[in-house]
């Protein structure tokens, strides 16, 4: 693993009651770094952005953030630290405003105290959201609901973002400019892991590529390297 790792899993192990869903896992994620992890749907993606964020608790395994093991650490305790999960579908609070929304992601006292520096930052990142500030979530597009997600994880003062399946359910051109902020979010001095059954979405601003089938990394490595695979090229790009 890098010397720069932000991100540390090792050996992750998690189980729903019988069921095996993630079998030996270790990854890393390094500073200023994005990766992606793509794979078919129920295949784990999403249980270990769940046992990074606290929210499943792991059978095995050991996870490091900026060299601290906090498998033990609580859910919120891991926010306060910068470790932020932008969950499948944003998740958003329909009845509120979109600034309060975004407020929400503030609570920290840490983030708190930067309430208003990160507020003027993700209106910069977003402009149509701050033309939305006053609407409430619930009439908002899925494009938008998207980015209201996005600036309510950066509103934390986020170090690491986990964006679960982010392109979901998006038009074609929403995609595209989401995926356009990815870099502006990058410039920002924060990391991220894209999970995505998108393989081009996953890998089109990642450094390193991670395959999830089964629960286990079948191929992982330079974005180049696993896009030539064949296995991959087949299974997931459609190309004999």
């Amino acid at each position: 693993m890098g010397k720069k790792a932000l991100l540390e899993i090792d050996g992750l192990v998690v189980n729903y009651g019988n069921m095996v869903a993630i079998k030996n896992v270790s990854l890393h994620v390094d500073k200023n770094e994005v990766i992606g992890i793509f794979g078919p749907n129920g295949h784990g993606k999403s249980t270990i952005l769940k046992a990074i964020s606290g929210l499943v608790k792991p059978k095995e395994g050991k996870i490091f953030f900026e060299g601290k093991d906090i498998v033990n650490v609580l859910p919120h305790k891991r926010v306060e630290l910068g470790l932020i999960q932008i969950p499948q579908g944003a998740r958003l609070f329909g009845e509120l405003t979109v600034e309060e929304n975004l407020v929400l992601g503030a609570y920290s006292p840490a983030a708190s105290r930067k309430k208003e520096e990160n507020l003027e930052m993700v209106y910069n990142l977003f402009p149509i959201i701050e033309e939305r500030r006053r609407n409430i979530c619930s009439t908002l597009s899925g494009g938008e609901r998207q980015m209201v997600a996005l600036g309510r994880g950066l509103m934390s003062s986020a170090k690491l973002l986990m964006l679960d399946e982010p392109s979901l359910g998006l038009a074609p051109v929403i995609r595209q400019a989401l995926l356009r902020k990815i870099p502006e979010i990058m410039a920002l001095g924060v990391a991220m892991i894209i999970v995505e059954q998108n393989i081009v979405f996953a890998s089109k601003f990642s450094d390193r590529l991670y395959l999830l089938e089964n629960g286990e990394i079948s191929l992982k490595g330079k974005k180049e390297e696993v896009l030539a695979n064949s296995h991959v090229r087949k299974a997931y790009l459609g190309i004999a």
